[in-house]
Formats: structure tokens, C-alpha cells, sequence
């Protein structure tokens, strides 16, 4: 956190390079045009130099040459071993987390696994703020069981922070999921998930949270916290590529009681017998589907690499340094020209993005890029 009264003129800005711990890290990611200010890491990360080789060693090796054969030297486990990765960033213990299809069909096998388990409970809460995939999700499982669920979103009072209150008075006894952004993308505020989750399970509700603009940003303890499930996206802070296949995660206590509702052969107990009759796999992996798209799977690795290597006490740290050098520099030329914040200025309170709001955002938005593309 930068000392009160701290100004964000140059020599400040070198001062903290030459202080920061994870400076060398810079030149382990791609960066041709070395002039441009890159604010977008929380909707696509940095391209790693190590996966440019190592996806050409992929391609050339083990497709070209391996075959098949890769299939069971490497491949076949691939969901798991980047899973467990995965959970060690997310504070989960062993056989938790796979890599599976996108956040969204992710969602949806979560969602509808929990409303099984839920039956009776026909109560889905949810806020304003969550990303608008994720209610479009809630909305198709609504509409798809036909049930009677309905959902309850609760707004915020300030369009930044989520109305705590609110939500707490929300849940009851026919609560079936509460399931939120951890961190929200429009504003980058980061709810107390421990908090959270211990308000829901004293009325006995699910507890799911979409870790995309958390995960490898902010340190995440879903094990300590009594999370029930969690999904997550791979292309933004962990660096796996547009389109990278996402996780999610299934606390072990309620593996064996919940049924994805997408039957596919990589979740089948016995994939290669070939059996004509669905009989679920044993705990996490009964959540997997259809074949994974290995090139894009594969990719994730250098990154995690990356990202493991350096800590993620470490990358928090310096992310609050960067937004809250940040916010001084918006209170410093922004505020006297009509800006207005979108996030909380309390570090403990966001995730690693600043939201910064004027009338004319989009026009200029537009004229940023198109200036850089001269």
C-alpha cells in the first residue's frame, strides 16, 4: 500500500520499479510494442514466452511425431494434472479441480447438479453485479427444469460494492444456491467470500462462486472458506490464451452426491469399455464431458508455471501497489475533468482492475486504441 500523501510523479514511478520484487518477470512475457500501456490483463493476459516454444514442442513432437500415442503418455490426464495446478492457486487440497469446457457450460453443469440436490429449496440468489453470462445461465436452468426456481437479484446501493445486508436478509430456509462474481467485473470489487459462504450454510444453502477475475489475481482459499463450488475462466490472470478452456471446482464432500447433467464419455467410469449405459465416475472427474481441445489445454501450463513461481502473496502485493498508484493518478488529472471512480478505494475491498466511469467512456475508449494504431 503507497504512504499517504504519496505523489504519482515519474521519479515515484521508478522509485517503486526499482523497489519491486517481481520486475524480471516482465521479460517472461511477450512484448512487442514496448510503448503501449497494456490495461486489459483482466479481460486477456500477456502471451508467455515459454509458450511459444513449448506449444511448437506440442505440435511438432507430440502430435506430429507422438500421434496417438500421446494420448497416454500426456494427454488423457491433462484436465487433472492442470487442475491440481489450478487448486493450488485456489486454496484447494488434491482432486478437487479439472479443466473442462468454458465457464459458462461449467456453470451450467454446477448449477443444475445443485438444484437437484437442492429439490425442494426453489430460491437462487444472485446481484446486479454479477456478469451477465452467469444470469443468462441461472435464467436457462430455470426456464430448462421448470421447477418453480426463481431467481433473486439484489442490487448494490452504489453501483460498486455489493449491499451486504441486503443479500444476508435475501437468504432463508428455501435458499437453494447463492452463487456470485468473487471479485465483480464491473467495479473490481472483491466480496469477503469466507463471510459469505458462512451466511449461506446456516440456512443450508449451496454456495457457488465464479472466480474469473480472482483467480491468479488475488489469493483464494476455497477449502477454508466451506466453498460448495466454483467455476472459473483461464484467459485472463493466468495468461492460457483467447478461448483457453476453464475449471471448476467441486468440494470432495459433496462430489458423489451431485450429478453433472451433461453425460459425456470423459466423465464415464470406464471410458474405453464402450458401454452402452452411463455409470458416473468417482468423484471430481464425473464433472468432465467431451474430449478436451488438448492444444489450447496444454497451453495453460507456462503460464501456471509463471505464476506459482513467483507467489501469489507476492503478485497481490504488487497489484495493490499498481491500482493504488493507480487511483492516485486518477485523483490526480481525472477527478478536475469529470471522471468519477468505479471501484472501491479500499485495497482490501478490489480485486487487480480499476473501473474508472465518464458519459463519453466509449468515444473515449475508442480514441485511446485508435491513437496507439497510428
Amino acid at each position: 500500500m503507497l504512504q499517504q500523501g504519496f505523489k504519482p510523479d515519474k521519479q515515484n514511478a521508478i522509485d517503486l520499479d526499482q523497489k519491486d520484487e517481481l520486475m524480471n518477470y516482465r521479460n517472461r512475457f511477450v512484448n512487442r510494442e514496448p510503448g503501449m500501456i497494456y490495461m486489459d490483463g483482466n479481460s486477456l493476459g500477456r502471451l508467455t514466452v515459454e509458450t511459444i516454444p513449448y506449444l511448437e514442442h506440442v505440435v511438432q513432437e507430440q502430435w506430429g511425431k507422438g500421434l496417438i500415442r500421446t494420448w497416454n503418455d500426456n494427454w488423457f490426464r491433462a484436465p487433472q494434472r492442470i487442475g491440481e495446478k489450478i487448486a493450488s492457486l485456489a486454496g484447494a487440497a488434491p482432486g478437487q479441480v479439472v479443466v473442462s469446457d468454458s465457464t459458462s457450460v461449467n456453470l451450467y453443469k454446477l448449477v443444475m447438479a445443485a438444484l437437484a440436490y437442492q429439490r425442494g429449496r426453489t430460491k437462487i440468489i444472485s446481484d446486479e453485479m454479477n456478469f451477465p453470462s452467469d444470469l443468462y445461465i441461472l435464467q436457462g436452468c430455470i426456464q430448462t427444469l421448470d421447477r418453480g426456481h426463481s431467481l433473486h437479484l439484489i442490487p448494490s446501493r452504489d453501483t460498486i460494492s455489493a449491499d451486504l445486508d441486503a443479500l444476508f436478509a435475501s437468504i432463508d430456509n428455501d435458499t437453494a444456491l447463492v452463487t456470485l462474481s468473487h471479485v465483480v467485473f464491473k467495479s473490481g470489487y472483491l466480496y469477503d467470500a469466507l463471510e459469505m459462504t458462512r451466511q449461506a450454510h446456516q440456512f443450508g444453502a449451496l454456495v457457488l462462486w465464479d472466480l474469473s477475475h480472482s483467480i491468479g489475481a488475488v489469493p483464494i482459499r476455497l477449502d477454508e472458506w466451506g466453498v460448495d463450488l466454483a467455476v472459473g475462466c483461464t484467459y485472463k490472470y493466468l495468461n492460457g490464451g483467447p478461448g483457453s478452456p476453464a475449471f471448476l471446482y467441486v468440494s470432495k464432500d459433496l462430489q458423489d452426491h451431485l450429478s453433472s447433467p451433461i453425460w459425456g464419455w470423459f466423465g464415464q467410469h470406464s471410458p474405453f469399455a464402450f458401454g452402452l449405459d452411463y455409470h458416473p465416475a468417482a468423484g471430481i472427474n464425473r464433472f468432465l464431458c467431451g474430449t478436451p481441445p488438448i492444444l489450447s489445454l496444454l497451453a495453460l501450463e507456462p503460464g501456471f508455471e509463471l505464476i506459482l513461481q513467483a507467489g501469489m502473496q507476492a503478485i497481490r502485493s504488487k497489484s495493490v501497489r499498481l491500482t493504488d498508484y493507480l487511483v492516485s493518478l486518477f485523483d490526480e488529472y481525472l477527478t478536475p475533468r469529470g471522471f468519477s471512480l468505479g471501484s472501491p478505494r479500499r485495497s482490501e475491498q478490489r480485486g487487480s482492475h480499476i473501473s474508472i466511469r465518464h458519459p463519453e467512456g466509449y468515444r473515449i475508449n475508442r480514441a485511446l486504441i485508435e491513437r496507439m494504431q497510428v
